[in-house]
């Protein structure tokens, strides 16, 4: 049996770093219910704790998502989930970001235009990668 899956990344701040992922990858957000959280503490699932307010908008603390924006399940879920403490070593696991027709230079400085680093530029044969984390260290490789 094939299974689905989704990749999580731990984060300090998951709305923000899933807002900056969202952009970096061309993705969407996935939109908040307030309804569904303002019931679940009504019925007392959750407490006000649980939540917090992100760019005006009730919010689970605990994390957020994003998703292609065409729905797909052929592109993975990506949850971005609250730690409590900050990254301490190298990742053992990254996304390779492909750029497919877009310059992958011009999405290097767009990301690091917005708080990404560069941390090395790979060759192997023909085929070149840049690798940098995100704002909050996680790495990730874009290419052609």
């Amino acid at each position: 049996m094939a299974y689905v899956f989704q990749v999580t990344i731990d984060s300090a701040a998951p709305h923000t770093l899933a807002d900056w992922w969202a952009d970096a990858l061309g993705w969407q957000v996935e939109p908040s219910d307030e309804d569904f959280i303002r019931r679940m503490i009504a019925e007392g699932h959750a407490s006000e704790d649980d939540t917090t307010t992100h760019r005006g908008t009730l919010v689970w603390k605990a994390g957020a998502a994003i998703r292609h924006p065409q729905g797909t399940d052929a592109a993975p879920r990506v949850l971005f989930q609250l730690v409590p403490g900050p990254k301490s070593d190298k990742n053992r696991l990254h996304l390779d970001v492909r750029t497919g027709g877009d310059d992958p230079g011009a999405v290097v400085r767009r990301l690091t235009g917005r708080g990404a680093t560069v941390v090395h530029h790979g060759r192997q044969g023909p085929r070149t990668w840049t690798t940098l984390t995100d704002p909050e260290g996680n790495e990730l490789c874009v290419s052609a």
